[in-house]
C-alpha cells in the first residue's frame, strides 16, 4: 500500500548558469509530497491501526528535517559566492548551501537522502519511501526515487 503527504514551504534560489530567468534571484512556492510504502497496520490496539502510517508523523518528519530548514530561506550552490557573500552581510539570514545547484532536481535528491535515514530511525524495515515529488511551481516539478 502506498500513501502521500504533501506539505508547502517558500524559499528563494537562483541557478546561477541558467540561460533564461532562473539565473536572477527569485523565489517559489514550493511543494514537497512524500510516498511511502508498507503494510496495513493490522495489530489490534496499535496507534496505526488500518493505516500504514500516520499521516501526522510523516507530515512531523518532513517538516522538522527539510520543511524547517528551507522554509523562508535562500538556497544557493556552495559555487554562488558572490550571492553567499551578499546573503552573509544581511543580518541573521536563512540561507541554505548546497553543493549544487539549488534545481528542483537537486533538491527531490537532497530532501529523498535526509528522509530516507530520518523514517528508517523512525520506522525500521516496516515502511520504505517510494518517491520524493519536490514541485517548483504548480506545473513543474522533480521526482526522486531510491536506487
Amino acid at each position: 500500500m502506498r500513501i502521500t503527504r504533501r506539505l508547502e514551504f517558500d524559499a528563494g534560489h537562483r541557478i546561477a548558469n541558467h540561460a533564461s530567468l532562473c539565473r536572477h534571484l527569485h523565489g517559489h512556492r514550493y511543494a514537497i509530497e512524500v510516498t511511502v510504502n508498507g503494510s496495513v497496520v493490522t495489530a489490534s490496539g496499535d496507534a496505526e491501526q488500518g493505516m500504514v502510517a500516520d499521516f501526522g508523523s510523516i507530515k512531523a518528519l518532513t517538516n522538522k528535517h527539510v520543511v524547517e530548514a528551507w522554509d523562508h530561506a535562500f538556497l544557493v550552490c556552495v559555487n554562488d559566492t558572490a550571492v553567499i557573500e551578499f546573503l552573509s552581510s544581511i543580518k541573521d539570514h536563512r540561507t541554505v548551501i548546497f553543493a549544487e545547484p539549488p534545481t528542483a532536481e537537486h533538491l527531490a535528491a537532497t530532501a529523498l537522502q535526509i528522509l530516507e535515514k530520518v523514517f528508517t530511525a523512525a520506522y525500521g524495515e516496516r515502511i520504505k519511501i517510494e518517491q520524493v515529488r519536490l514541485y517548483e511551481t504548480p506545473n513543474c516539478w522533480a521526482d526522486a526515487t531510491p536506487e
